[in-house]
């Protein structure tokens, strides 16, 4: 029976049912999941932490993310593009990936998230270029240890169809589906603290065809997944769904089986009123992702809206070449800071902000049993240095995103230490990042 005590936190903030806060609580971890929290806990065969001078917090959960693209940030020629224009400058880069290409990008974009007190992750991958599969990212998550939501992606209209995509990069629509069964069938893990789950996840409206999405929906709900899809991210978007289905993202995405509560949509910047209305009612999640909308020019996405109306909202970092960085904590501040912008300074508080990056994103990934610290939940815990610089004269800890560190002082996934003061203890970071920066130079010399 492995037993870790955290003891003596200065701050602990659960995000449980009644969003308690504890002042110097111990926490008693217990084959993965949270055997108790209170005082002067004693456990004889316990590995004993110290907590003092730490804020813990349940770990980050990140609702969306394009991991392969670690290896092509701030890229000459799309760094000032808007969507459509970003995805046609790398396009062409992608489709010279492969296997290692894949795992490498994941490695290093898990362990950014991790640093960045991110216990449990999503990620959209849905081109497949020279043997690439999802399962080399799977195996990364492994490795590093972090819990991982793997989704099965697609594209299947090229250019020579009217599509964004260079033909190279889309695949035959059987050929989905079928890949989609085996990974389902070899990795995905329905069980309450599950390490791995699979999604079915067609990359958007305007890549793949009514018949995909439709199908996907069918495939995805009898093998009991869940489903992810980009929409509504900007005004080209909706441009296109007006003038290619007749209507707005929202009616198409139920018109096609897309909405429910197995169900979360990235970005979701132009939703309209009724649109949200149709999310609240059907218990449809939203991955939030403020950095990479605003490096795109898309928009800020009505999230004080959304919230008050009983959306389900987490945040989601989205690929690194759209955002350049991947820290989660830096998301929740930005989202924060952007409702501000929209609704005022009342519209989001620091805490609102940590609760849709804990609890917020776990709801929406439909993990009841992660996104707080509570007995019985698993032991995914982000412990944060209260002594850093950026919290040097703040008189609120629990304000973490107004001031507090970008990066996580320890990191335990299922009760296993992955962090330990802001370094990566499961892989060798510093080797796979010259690996990445090689691999990055082969490609722009190509």
């Amino acid at each position: 029976m492995a037993e870790t005590l955290i003891k003596e936190a200065d701050v602990v903030v659960t995000m449980d049912d009644n969003r308690r806060t504890l002042r110097g609580a111990d926490l008693l971890l217990r084959d993965g999941v949270i055997a108790e929290i209170g005082h002067d806990l004693v456990a004889d065969d316990a590995v004993v932490f110290s907590a003092k001078g730490k804020i813990i917090t349940p770990g980050l959960v990140n609702t969306h993310h394009h991991l392969y693209q670690t290896l092509t940030r701030a890229v000459p020629g799309a760094q000032d593009a808007l969507l459509f224009g970003w995805l046609q400058r790398l396009y062409p880069i992608w489709a010279r990936f492969g296997p290692e290409e894949m795992y490498v990008s994941a490695q290093v974009g898990l362990a950014e998230l991790a640093l960045s007190g991110c216990t449990l992750t999503s990620d959209h991958l849905y081109l497949y270029p020279g043997g690439a599969r999802l399962d080399d990212t799977i195996a990364a998550a492994q490795d590093v240890g972090l819990r991982f939501h793997a989704t099965r992606g697609a594209m299947s209209i090229g250019e020579s169809d009217g599509g964004l995509p260079p033909d190279a990069l889309v695949e035959d629509e059987r050929a989905i589906l079928e890949d989609s069964i085996r990974v389902i069938d070899a990795f995905h893990d329905p069980r309450p603290g599950a390490m791995v789950r699979v999604g079915v996840a067609p990359c958007s409206p305007f890549s793949v065809t009514r018949d995909l999405m439709r199908d996907a929906a069918i495939l995805a709900r009898d093998k009991g997944v869940m489903m992810h899809t980009h929409l509504a991210e900007n005004d080209e978007d909706i441009a296109y769904s007006l003038e290619m289905f007749g209507c707005r993202p929202g009616q198409y995405a139920e018109d096609l089986g897309w909405t429910g509560d197995d169900v979360w949509h990235a970005h979701c910047v132009k939703l309209d009123g009724q649109e949200i209305d149709l999310f609240a009612r059907s218990s449809t999640g939203v991955a939030h992702c403020p950095c990479s909308n605003c490096r795109l020019g898309s928009g800020i996405a009505p999230v004080r809206q959304m919230r008050d109306a009983g959306v389900h909202v987490g945040l989601g970092v989205d690929g690194s070449a759209s955002n350049d960085i991947g820290n989660l904590v830096g998301e929740a501040r930005q989202a924060m800071l952007l409702q501000r912008v929209q609704n005022g300074a009342d519209a989001m508080s620091a805490h609102e902000a940590l609760e849709i990056a804990t609890r917020g994103g776990a709801e929406v990934l439909g993990r009841d049993d992660c996104g707080q610290l509570a007995v019985g939940k698993r032991a995914d815990i982000a412990l944060w240095d209260a002594t850093s610089v950026e919290s040097a004269g703040s008189w609120d800890p629990l304000a973490l995103v107004l001031a507090g560190p970008m990066k996580v002082d320890a990191l335990f996934v299922e009760g296993r230490q992955v962090v330990s003061e802001g370094r990566m203890l499961t892989i060798d970071l510093p080797r796979i990042i010259s690996r990445q920066n090689t691999l990055a130079r082969n490609l722009a010399d190509c």
